[in-house]
């Protein structure tokens, strides 16, 4: 049996259907490149008699977009099988896909029919594309809930008028991956002709098996599947794309089957169509959301360091992913640190790595994630206490105040190695701590500057405060970084102040 399966998109036909994706035709000719790009063997462009946007779509599609055959969907009507050919006419390689359902709950509520009405009018809306297209497609809609006796006699006979592909859809979800893949192997069995045909499979994801069952019907001899990029598409939305091709590839050891995918220009699709639609992608999404390669754990990262295939079934790369993304968090160790460390250009060891990473998993108890920005400014600071010895450390602080309260800090620190504690008050929290500190330190400086920056994005973010101080003939910075703004205030000013005793320093070593 063939090995190749092929990928049909209806990401701008079944996908468009999601609530609020609709695109405009030239957004679906984007669209439409980037299939090519990405390799998919046929692209359902839309349903030509539907709307003029969607004819026009179809047609500028077919006659603009190379590679792919180009498909319009069809009712098993007359004027729905014109309308799709007049969209395609003159392409290069155009398909119909035409459908009725062979469900009796949708014969007798829907579509008013007996089942030899609907047989009969799936013939002769097969044979009557067959006459304007060699390549037509069949749907029997709601297959899955339909008899099986029943189901074989149709498909038997639409192949019989002509149709090249059936396609067996899961219309809502119903199916379970073992029963379809009987049904799929059952029509493999019972219908005469069946290998004239390529057989497809059309998966909606309401119970979320829309995958599984494709799978289970690749594995009993399906040998085409419908799907869209990201999943998207009518209420619980469509198999995706994303997800068969990579099983295919990444289980080819067991499953022996493969595509024609271009698996880098999966994660590339995933955010043009994001984007277009406007329907974002969830974070913990196989293979292209936020956190699919992305690792926290200390132990997932250590062995993801030492060997990618520890933890990574599929590289990152393979389907269009710059890299891994080691995300530091409270559950991160020290190997996944130290390795951040040193791509943004830190090379520290000893009793500096171990403060830094103290002083990082500190603030990741305090944060959800960790960002560049955040280790920098925790190892500046402890770059900057090994090359300027302190006088003065914070240890301690507490403060009060609100609405008509008088605000007021209490101010621990070591001073010369001694713990010193002082209680003030002031004009404002900031300004409570700043005059306490000048107490316990007795500074005689002067606070020419404070400003306050938010490190990164979000109610947690690390606040990044810098003051610049003046004694005498003496100007310095100071910098101090907490997620709570008076903690990083006070770290600044004690910088400052340590800076300040650094300078006197200097200056008397150099009179000497």
């Amino acid at each position: 049996m063939d090995t190749r399966v092929r990928i049909f998109d209806t990401t701008l036909r079944d996908g468009e259907q999601s609530p609020g994706a609709s695109m405009n035709v030239e957004e679906k000719i984007i669209v439409a490149r980037q299939l090519a790009k990405l390799g998919v063997d046929v692209i359902e462009a839309g349903f030509a008699f539907s709307s003029p946007g969607d004819f026009e779509a179809v047609k500028r599609i077919a006659h603009e977009v190379e590679g792919p055959v180009v498909c319009s969907l069809a009712r098993a009507k007359a004027d729905d099988i014109d309308a799709a050919w007049e969209a395609l006419k003159g392409a290069s390689r155009p398909r119909i896909h035409t459908f009725i359902s062979t469900s009796d709950i949708h014969l007798r509520h829907q579509f008013k029919l007996t089942r030899q009405e609907a047989r009969k009018r799936a013939v002769e809306m097969v044979a009557r594309a067959r006459g304007y297209v060699e390549d037509v497609e069949f749907s029997p809609m709601d297959a899955s809930r339909s008899e099986p006796e029943y189901l074989y006699e149709v498909v038997e006979a639409v192949i019989e008028a002509g149709a090249a592909t059936v396609n067996i859809p899961d219309t809502v979800g119903y199916a379970l991956p073992e029963t379809f893949g009987q049904l799929i192997a059952g029509i493999r069995k019972n219908v005469r002709g069946i290998d004239r045909a390529v057989i497809s499979v059309h998966c909606h994801n309401d119970l979320g098996l829309a995958v599984a069952n494709s799978l289970a019907a690749v594995m009993n001899g399906a040998r085409q599947v419908e799907c869209t990029v990201n999943g998207i598409g009518e209420r619980a939305g469509n198999t995706s794309l994303e997800e068969i091709v990579m099983i295919l590839k990444t289980r080819k050891d067991v499953l022996g089957l493969e595509t024609g995918i271009n698996t880098r220009e999966i994660y590339p699709a995933s955010r043009l169509v994001s984007g277009i639609t406007g329907l974002s992608v969830q974070a913990n999404k196989a293979i292209v959301g936020d956190n699919a390669f992305a690792h926290e754990s200390g132990i997932h990262q250590d062995g993801l360091l030492k060997d990618k295939s520890t933890y990574e079934i599929m590289t990152p790369e393979s389907v269009g992913i710059q890299r891994s993304k080691l995300v530091l968090g409270k559950h991160s160790g020290r190997h996944a640190f130290k390795t951040r460390l040193g791509e943004l250009g830190y090379d520290i060891g000893g009793e500096r790595l171990d403060r830094a990473f103290e002083r990082f998993k500190a603030l990741a108890d305090k944060k959800k994630e960790v960002f560049d920005e955040d280790i920098e400014a925790l190892v500046q600071d402890e770059v900057l206490r090994d090359e300027m010895p302190e006088r003065f450390r914070l240890v301690s602080l507490s403060f009060s105040g609100g609405t008509g309260a008088q605000p007021c800090a209490e101010v621990e620190l070591e001073v010369d190695g001694a713990i010193v504690k002082e209680t003030g008050t002031g004009d404002g929290p900031v300004d409570a701590v700043y005059r306490t500190i000048a107490r316990i330190t007795c500074t005689r400086s002067t606070l020419l500057k404070y400003s306050v920056n938010a490190i990164t994005g979000g109610t947690d973010a690390q606040g990044e405060v810098s003051v610049r101080l003046r004694e005498d003939d003496h100007i310095v910075l100071g910098q101090g970084a907490h997620t709570d703004i008076i903690v990083a205030s006070a770290r600044a000013y004690v910088n400052a102040l340590n800076r300040l005793e650094y300078k006197r320093k200097e200056k008397r070593e150099s009179v000497i």
